[in-house]
């Protein structure tokens, strides 16, 4: 069963769409990945429900959730 799943979220800092893939074996967790457009950190936070459905945050580096 392949647990990871392709997102598109929106840069915090520039705005443009990207699709980034969730890892949906870990139930909850945070980390920081590089805009693919303007290299800028984003702060990512996920949850996968009970389903295993990722529900994604993401936020600037100094941006509170």
């Amino acid at each position: 069963m392949n647990q990871l799943v392709e997102e598109r979220i929106y840069c915090p800092f520039c705005g443009e769409p990207i699709s980034v893939l969730i890892d949906c074996s870990v139930p909850e967790q945070e980390y920081i990945e590089d805009c693919q457009v303007c290299c800028k950190p984003i702060d990512f936070m996920v949850a996968v429900d009970e389903s295993g459905n990722p529900n994604v945050v993401v936020s600037g580096e100094n941006d509170s959730y």
